[in-house]
């Protein structure tokens, strides 16, 4: 069985077998939750996703899918990267954002992963509404055979804590 645990905090501060990361689909940094993996990751993290955009994912990682990594500096050994969906008033995207959620636990899955840490995915910069976005979130990770024993969700602020928890019980 997965337990769901909340923290509030910065997700590059987590010990976790995987981490995984709100990407782009370039798989070469950005801003928000990216860029800081990015950042305290190290240089290892960027090489790997640029070995991987000369090879099999030459086109970038499409929206809803995931890949891992080495976490380089991270206290994690892996870092699991996945695209969120940019939010949409007239299409329903929902499930790209629940396969983010899927997608990353059979990564998790294939790599013996038990600990997983994951952010709020596409409610920075992809504007999705926070309440609607941890419904998707929880529903998703309660609703997936996974062997992961620990699914953390880590937000960034209170607000986004607040609406896991309200979804997490």
């Amino acid at each position: 069985m997965t337990v769901i645990t909340l923290v509030r905090g910065d997700i590059t501060r987590q010990s976790a077998d995987a981490i995984v990361n709100a990407a782009n689909s370039s798989l070469l940094g950005g801003g928000g939750v990216d860029g800081a993996v990015h950042r305290r990751g190290g240089p290892e993290i960027l090489a790997e996703c640029r070995r991987l955009r000369a090879g099999r994912l030459g086109g970038g990682l499409p929206t809803g899918r995931a890949v891992a990594t080495t976490a380089g500096d991270l206290d994690a050994r892996w870092v699991i990267h996945t695209v969120g969906p940019v939010w949409s008033a007239d299409e329903d995207r929902s499930g790209l954002l629940a396969s983010c959620y899927r997608e990353s636990l059979r990564i998790a899955d294939e790599l013996g992963a038990r600990t997983v840490a994951f952010p709020a995915i596409s409610t920075g910069v992809y504007r999705w509404p926070v309440d609607d976005a941890a419904r998707i979130a929880v529903e998703t990770v309660r609703g997936t055979t996974t062997s992961v024993t620990e699914v953390r969700f880590v937000l960034f602020d209170d607000r986004a804590y607040e609406a896991f928890a309200a979804q997490a019980g």
